[in-house]
Parts: C-alpha cells; sequence; structure tokens
C-alpha cells in the first residue's frame, strides 16, 4: 500500500491519489479532474501551460481568478472567495456534491491544496491531490492532450464552515496548548529574505514546517510515518488546537493535507496569513532563530 489508497477507499478520495489510479478512474463520469497549475511570479504562465497540455478532460483554476477573493487593503494576497461564488464557479466546471474531483500542479501539490481546502470548506470531502502532480502523470507515459473540455454544468450545493478558519484577532489572544505552524521556507520564517511581502520576518511563537520537506526526492508525499515523525518533532501531538498559516493562505492548505495524511487531528487555515498580518502596524513581528 502506498501513499495514496491503491485501491478506491468506500467513501472516495479524500487526501491523496495516485497517477495510475487517476488513469484508472478518468473516465468515470462523476470524477472531475482540475488543473491549478500556477506561478506567483508570472500569473499566465499556469494557465498558458495548461493550454500546451494538460491532463485529458482536465478544466482550469486561475489561483487569483477563481480560488481567491478580492484583495483589498484590509486583506493578504490570496484572501478566500465568497462562498457562493466559489459554488456557483464549482457548478460551472460540472462538479456535483456527488463528484469525486482531482487536483493537480506542477509543485508539489502546494497550489492544488487551494482548490482541496476550499471544497472541503464548503463541506465537500471526496477530493483528493494528485500524489506527484502534473510530472507523475507525464513520468508514468499517461496519455495528455491540449483539448479543453467543454463540461455540463451542474449544481454545487455547499455551506462555508468557518470553524476551519481562524481570524488575526483570534492569534492575537493567548490560548493555551494552541500550535501556529507557518509552513514557509525557514529563511523567510527567520527574516533572512522576503521575496514578496513588504515586511520580514514571523508571528511570534509560530513554529517552522516548510511545506516543502513534506516531499520526498520523487516530489510525492512522505509515508504518513514519517510526516507524523516531523510534526511530532516539531509541534509535539498534544496540541488542543493547530492553525497553518504561510504567506498567503495557499501553501497553508498544503500543511493542513499533509497534517491529514499523517492522522494528526484537523488542523485550521490562518486564511490571511503573513501578507494579512502585516497589514496591521500593531501586530507583532519577530526574526531571527526560533
Amino acid at each position: 500500500m502506498g501513499r495514496e489508497e491503491e485501491t478506491a477507499p468506500r467513501r472516495g478520495y479524500e487526501t491523496l491519489i495516485g497517477a495510475q489510479a487517476l488513469a484508472e478512474n478518468i473516465h468515470r463520469q462523476d470524477w472531475v479532474v482540475v488543473d491549478c497549475r500556477f506561478d506567483l511570479a508570472d500569473t499566465d504562465k499556469g494557465e498558458h501551460a495548461y493550454r500546451q497540455s494538460h491532463i485529458p478532460g482536465a478544466r482550469y483554476a486561475h489561483l487569483d481568478r477563481d480560488l481567491s477573493g478580492p484583495v483589498t487593503a484590509a486583506t493578504g494576497r490570496h484572501p478566500l472567495p465568497d462562498s457562493e461564488g466559489f459554488a456557483r464557479w464549482l457548478g460551472a466546471q460540472g462538479i456535483h456534491n456527488r463528484s469525486q474531483v482531482v487536483a493537480y500542479d506542477d509543485l508539489g501539490g502546494s497550489m492544488a491544496v487551494r482548490l482541496w481546502w476550499l471544497m472541503r470548506w464548503l463541506g465537500h470531502r471526496r477530493v483528493a491531490v494528485l500524489d506527484g502532480g502534473f510530472q507523475a502523470w507525464r513520468d508514468a507515459g499517461l496519455m495528455l492532450t491540449a483539448d479543453v473540455p467543454d463540461p455540463k454544468p451542474a449544481v454545487f450545493k455547499g455551506m462555508a464552515d468557518d470553524s476551519m478558519v481562524v481570524e488575526a484577532d483570534a492569534l492575537m489572544e493567548e490560548k493555551a496548548r494552541r500550535v501556529l505552524i507557518d509552513v514557509r521556507t525557514a529563511e523567510r520564517f527567520r527574516g533572512e529574505v522576503e521575496p514578496i511581502d513588504p515586511v520580514a520576518g514571523r508571528i511570534p511563537g509560530a513554529v517552522n514546517v516548510p511545506w516543502p520537506d513534506n516531499l520526498g526526492p520523487d516530489g510525492r508525499f512522505l509515508p504518513p510515518a514519517r510526516l507524523r515523525e516531523r510534526y511530532a518533532q516539531a509541534t509535539g501531538l498534544e496540541a488542543e488546537e493547530r492553525v497553518v498559516m504561510c504567506g498567503s493562505g495557499v501553501t497553508a492548505c498544503f500543511g493542513i493535507l499533509a497534517l491529514e495524511v499523517a492522522a494528526v487531528p484537523a488542523a485550521k487555515l490562518y486564511a490571511g496569513s503573513w501578507s494579512e498580518w502585516i497589514r496591521d502596524p500593531d501586530h507583532p513581528v519577530t526574526t531571527g532563530p526560533a
């Protein structure tokens, strides 16, 4: 048994799926594949790559346009979308409440996890990330196409679960046995570099578990036992509340998926993350080794 479930679980795929398992099921009418390739430095690159070549039948989800809400003076770089509008977008892609959705990208899953988390936020569990992403599919010699599908619209009904989200004000309040996990790279966490946001550093008290370290050399997720060991060493397993953050609330979802694969109790998302936190000059910031 690999990192992804090799035979279809009774409830559907809810965390990871391998390329071969996807290939064996992609013909099913209730399966929908979504290409989430995106480059923060070149926001058109992912969609351009999709139009050149993608997994057959895949729709395209643009991080800024489809998986985020409008940026304001108070938000981070990728605020959550309006839940009703996002549900309508899902329906326009032919996704309904019985659909098995598979999301992929070419960055280890770090963009695809946004779709995974958003669908869970609306109560949909049958959604998984392609382990190893586009590269795993391509390296397996599986079919690719440039044909853009014209999906039959469906109705997706969902209600946002706000208990999955933590706001900045809540993080300002002391809470015993809460762990704030920052998944940015160690250099950004320590404030040594900041390639995107105008202020470098971290939220005081946060612990660093960089998201790329959850992947093996093959670009696939580490085995669950290895992931659990990583988080046990970094954060312990006794916390009553885990909150995950990153730069803008996207790769934080990767940390939440890794925790779920590791069978660590559910974590909450600080959706605004660092780029929202630093909007308020009264929010404390620290730098250097933790």
